[in-house]
């Protein structure tokens, strides 16, 4: 039972979080931006499509943090989150260092890392998964999941405005 209260603890802290960063985003609580200002922040980051990248990053991590801290469709919520963090991670963070406070990795990692943990462990006996009777086949999932993840990943890093286009056209207007 121990182990089912820990993984409870890491799933509502983590996916709730991680669930508030995407409300900021979809829905502009808390000082957030809403889909349009993210979709822009997106654009500034030369991410193309801005928009549908906005909508389907917003929504994975609000749908993403909300299933892990219930523990609904686990694997698919956990790899929504990760996405987003390795985004996060490669276009804001990496050049800002390992410390959040130059605006590093250091809290994208940690997450990161608890999202890996829950997805190796499962959800625990304490979720929807556990409750319903939700088994995905391991470890066919989680390295499916991880080569769509990747996929994923790349193609929002690779399709992005090159440097040069994006300067040209910032000089332009």
């Amino acid at each position: 039972m121990s182990i089912a209260i820990a993984l409870l603890i890491l799933r509502l802290v983590v996916g709730l979080t991680v669930a508030a960063h995407g409300a900021q985003k979809v829905f502009g609580w808390w000082g957030g931006s809403g889909i349009p200002g993210w979709a822009g922040a997106l654009k500034r980051m030369r991410v193309r499509p801005a928009m549908p990248w906005a909508i389907a990053s917003a929504a994975s991590e609000l749908l993403g943090g909300l299933g892990v801290a219930v523990g609904v469709l686990t694997p698919l919520a956990v790899f929504a989150i990760v996405a987003t963090q390795l985004v996060a991670i490669a276009l804001v963070h990496l050049p800002h260092g390992f410390w959040s406070t130059k605006g590093g990795y250091e809290f994208n990692l940690s997450i990161l890392a608890a999202m890996i943990a829950v997805a190796i462990a499962g959800p625990g006996s304490i979720s929807i998964d556990s409750l319903v009777g939700v088994k995905f086949p391991e470890p066919v999932t989680f390295i499916v999941l991880a080569i769509l993840t990747i996929g994923g990943v790349a193609a929002a890093l690779v399709t992005r405005t090159p440097e040069q286009a994006a300067a040209s056209k910032a000089q332009t207007t």
